[in-house]
C-alpha cells in the first residue's frame, strides 16, 4: 500500500511539473508574441520601401505578379487584425496609403504621360483629384468630435443641484442657464455612463478603446486615417472615400487605355495581349492591378457607409446589434437594421 501511494504521489508530482512547464512555455510564447507585436511597427516600416521593389518584381512575369498581388493583401489584413486585436494606434496603414498614392502618381507621370496618349487636361484632372484627396484627408484628421468632459459635467451638476430653474424677480423661465437646459435634455435623452472616461455621454456616442476617448455619434475607428470616424468628420470621411475612388478609377482607365488601346478598361485588366513584351507596360499593368485591389476594398467600404446612412445606423451600432442578436441583416448582409432609429427612407420598404 505504501509503495502504491508513493508511486501515485510521484506520478502526481510529475504531472504537476509537466503542467507548470507547459504553462511556463505558453506564457513565454505569449510574452514573446506580445513583444514582437509591440515592436512590429518598427520592423514594418521598411515594407513601405519594399513596395516599389515588390511591384517591379511582380512586373517581370505574370506568375510573379499573381503571387505577389495575392500575398500583399493577405499580409496587410494579417497586420490589421493583429493591431486591431491589441487596440493600439499605428501609422503604418496611413503611411502605406499615402506612399501608395504618391508612388502610383509618380509612375503615372514618368511612365504613362511620356507615351503621348494622355492629354494635358487628363493629367490636370488626375492631379487635381489626388490633391483634393490629400486635402480632404487632412480635414478628416482634424478630429472625430470627442465628447467635451467639462461641458457634460457642468450640465449634469446643474440638474442635480436643482430640479427647477432659479428665476429671479422679473425674469422668465426662458432665461434659465444653458447648462441647466442641457442637463434636462441629458436626463430626457438616452445618455449613458462611460466607466473609462467617467462621464455621461450623449445618445449614440461611444468609447473608442484605441483612441482612449468618447466620440459623439461614433461610427468606427479607421486604421487608414489612424483616427475615429464620428459626428465631426463623418462627412469629410465620405468625401475623401468618394474622391479617392473616382480619381483612382479615372487614373486606372487612363493607364489601361494607354498600354492596351485595343481593349476597354474593364476587359483590359483580364486580357491585354503583349503587355509583358516591354517592362514599362508590364509595370504599369501590375500597378493598375494593385490600384484596382485597393480601390475595390475602399469602394466596398464606401458602399457600406452609404447603406448605413440610408438605414440611419452607425457601424458601432450594427456591431452591438449583432452581438446582442437584435439586428436584422438586409441587402444580402451588407447592412444591419437595428430598428432603433426609424428616420431612414429605405426602412419603409
Amino acid at each position: 500500500m505504501c509503495k502504491k501511494r508513493l508511486l501515485n504521489l510521484m506520478e502526481k508530482c510529475q504531472k504537476w511539473e509537466w503542467l507548470k512547464e507547459k504553462h511556463f512555455r505558453s506564457s513565454c510564447q505569449s510574452s514573446v508574441f506580445g513583444l514582437v507585436m509591440e515592436h512590429l511597427e518598427i520592423s514594418m516600416i521598411p515594407a513601405l520601401l519594399l513596395l516599389p521593389v515588390l511591384l517591379q518584381v511582380a512586373a517581370a512575369h505574370y506568375l510573379l505578379g499573381i503571387s505577389i498581388l495575392t500575398a500583399l493583401p493577405g499580409l496587410v489584413l494579417w497586420y490589421y487584425y493583429a493591431t486591431h486585436r491589441r487596440k493600439r494606434r499605428t501609422l503604418f496603414f496611413l503611411s502605406l496609403a499615402l506612399y501608395s498614392l504618391a508612388y502610383m502618381y509618380y509612375l503615372f507621370i514618368t511612365q504613362v504621360v511620356p507615351r503621348g496618349d494622355v492629354g494635358l487636361l487628363q493629367v490636370s484632372t488626375a492631379t487635381s483629384g489626388m490633391l483634393l484627396t490629400v486635402a480632404l484627408l487632412i480635414h478628416t484628421k482634424r478630429g472625430p468630435g470627442f465628447v467635451p468632459q467639462p461641458a457634460v459635467h457642468g450640465a449634469l451638476s446643474g440638474t442635480t443641484k436643482s430640479s427647477t430653474p432659479s428665476v429671479g424677480p422679473g425674469a422668465s423661465s426662458s432665461g434659465a442657464p444653458a447648462e441647466l437646459q442641457a442637463g434636462k435634455e441629458a436626463l430626457r435623452g438616452k445618455w449613458s455612463w462611460c466607466p473609462v472616461c467617467r462621464i455621461m455621454r450623449p445618445p449614440r456616442a461611444g468609447h473608442c478603446r484605441t483612441c482612449g476617448g468618447c466620440v459623439q455619434r461614433l461610427d468606427h475607428h479607421c486604421v487608414w486615417i489612424n483616427s475615429c470616424v464620428g459626428q465631426a468628420n463623418h462627412r469629410s470621411f465620405l468625401l475623401t472615400l468618394s474622391v479617392f475612388v473616382l480619381t483612382s478609377l479615372y487614373g486606372i482607365s487612363l493607364v489601361l487605355g494607354s498600354i492596351c488601346p485595343q481593349q476597354r478598361a474593364v476587359t483590359a485588366l483580364f486580357y491585354c495581349p503583349g503587355v509583358y513584351a516591354h517592362y514599362s507596360t508590364a509595370l504599369c499593368f501590375t500597378c493598375s492591378w494593385y490600384s484596382s485591389i485597393i480601390t475595390g476594398g475602399l469602394l466596398y467600404v464606401l458602399l457600406v457607409q452609404v447603406l448605413n446612412i440610408s438605414f440611419n445606423v452607425t457601424e458601432r451600432e450594427a456591431r452591438l446589434a449583432l452581438r446582442s442578436k437584435k439586428g436584422q441583416r438586409r441587402l444580402f448582409g451588407l447592412v444591419i437594421d437595428t430598428g432603433e432609429h426609424s428616420r431612414a427612407h429605405l426602412r419603409k420598404g
